[in-house]
């Protein structure tokens, strides 16, 4: 038996040996940094539609109380069926953070959102056993982390390049590592539980800028604590799940046997190659070229109506995924350089207040986007996909042409990361209008020091408070 066709028993060996104290101090600090990030885009996402949908349903269906449902008055349903609107709000404002790779062959910006179908999955089933104290739901939380971004980065790009979307093919392993730790499975069920979540993932890249695309890290969130569940009822499924020509890695693109040797948990993904914040509600390939804009906006002191004309130079690892050239509605916004460079130019930001349906589709950002042109670069290009790279020009009025290059090093990154201040207030915008001053302080309390926390239902207890 090789590496390669050993992953499935080496994940379960991994999810159920792992102890906190083989957390090293650095794997502690990132990840209570993501879960602060994360409970605040928990409630931010809580006010989308797609969110309020999926709660309606839950509602309606109704069931067994075991988990909180955000955006119903503190209402409880099953498990699984609050993963799935939890797992959409913490993605609904594509403002998760994102896993990191440093190998050139992997298509940079290809990896998976890697906290919140581990956090989610470890949330919901703490409170469906109750009593789960902070130590507990981290090591439920890491362990899904450090699982999921090791199969995304062992995957071919050739993955995500024929359509699939990580963060709902991969995220259901995080979320179903989670869960399977806080129920205590032994190596056999968590087997099992991986090979029912290899069948049940899902998610493609063409309903990128609808709600399905938030949906998508819901259901990897549902889906994995269902295997999780199933398997321990005594459910079935190949304890090699990943592994073989039939197996999730092969089925879904391929494997790169190399970097199996890897292993789980040897060094955590967490720490190296690390993960990034995102600084906007976004798709981390449009990150570097927002903040290249809004440098330039801001030292040129640019006003939007002295602006002619812009275009906006990169290669096709940018334009084909980011690919509304005009932006009608937020969630296109979210894949348009037109849409983003506007925000810009026009408010010199783009945070919730210019992700709104009524902000993208008036005149002014209708406008501006007509005068952004994207264009293919070949000598871009040719400098390959390990960085993002892009340049922009901006005609003004008076005559000028100004011109900025991206920064590789982007805000939020592991070269460029966020200060303890910009995550708290991050936090901050998140909550804003949607918790109260004390809730959100004392929210952010309890997550920032989680590994004190004697029970970790002060992380949920936020749903029944949501204004």
């Amino acid at each position: 038996m090789t590496a390669e066709t050993a992953i499935t028993e080496a994940a379960a060996r991994f999810i159920t040996e792992l102890r906190w104290e083989d957390l090293p101090a650095e794997a502690l600090e990132i990840g209570r940094r993501c879960m602060i990030d994360t409970i605040g885009l928990y409630v931010a996402g809580t006010t989308e539609d797609c969110v309020r949908i999926l709660v309606a349903d839950a509602v309606e269906q109704g069931g067994r109380a075991e988990a909180r449902l955000p955006g119903a008055g503190g209402m409880k349903v099953p498990a699984a069926l609050a993963a799935r609107a939890l797992g959409t709000a913490g993605h609904a404002h594509d403002w998760d953070d994102t896993q990191v790779s440093h190998d050139p062959a992997h298509v940079y910006g290809l990896l998976t959102h890697p906290s919140v179908p581990a956090l989610t999955g470890a949330l919901v089933i703490a409170q469906r056993l109750g009593g789960v104290d902070g130590r507990r739901l981290m090591l439920a939380f890491q362990t899904g982390f450090e699982v999921e971004c090791k199969l995304s980065e062992w995957l071919l790009p050739a993955h995500y390049l024929r359509g699939h979307h990580s963060s709902g093919t991969v995220g259901i392993f995080g979320s179903c590592a989670a869960a399977a730790k806080l129920l205590g499975l032994d190596a056999q069920k968590t087997a099992i539980a991986l090979g029912i979540a290899a069948s049940l993932s899902a998610g493609i890249r063409c309903n990128f800028g609808t709600m399905s695309k938030p949906l998508h890290v819901g259901r990897a969130s549902e889906n994995g604590v269902t295997a999780a569940l199933l398997a321990a009822r005594g459910f079935t499924a190949d304890p090699t799940g990943l592994d073989g020509p039939w197996g999730f890695l092969q089925v879904m693109g391929g494997i790169s046997p190399e970097k199996v040797a890897q292993g789980f948990g040897r060094t955590f993904t967490i720490v190296s190659p690390g993960v990034s914040i995102k600084p906007y509600p976004s798709g981390i390939l449009t990150h570097q070229s927002m903040d290249a804009m809004r440098d330039l906006v801001l030292a040129e002191d640019v006003k939007p109506e002295n602006v002619t004309a812009i275009r906006f130079y990169a290669a096709s690892n940018v334009l084909k995924p980011i690919r509304y050239p005009i932006a009608v509605n937020h969630l296109q916004a979210k894949f348009s350089m037109p849409a983003l460079l506007s925000m810009i130019v026009l408010r010199r930001q783009a945070g919730p207040d210019e992700f709104t349906n009524d902000f993208v589709g008036g005149a002014e950002m209708q406008a501006m986007q007509r005068r952004i042109e994207t264009i293919h670069d070949p000598e871009i290009e040719a400098r390959g996909f390990d960085r993002i790279r892009s340049r922009i020009e901006i005609d003004t009025a008076d005559g000028r042409t100004l011109v900025q290059w991206a920064d590789e090093r982007y805000r939020g990154g592991p070269s460029k990361p966020f200060t303890e201040a910009d995550i708290e207030e991050k936090f901050r915008v998140c909550t804003e209008g949607r918790l109260g001053a004390a809730a959100s302080a004392s929210l952010l309390k309890a997550t920032a020091g989680i590994a004190d926390l004697a029970d970790t239902s002060a992380l949920t207890d936020w749903m029944q408070d949501l204004a």
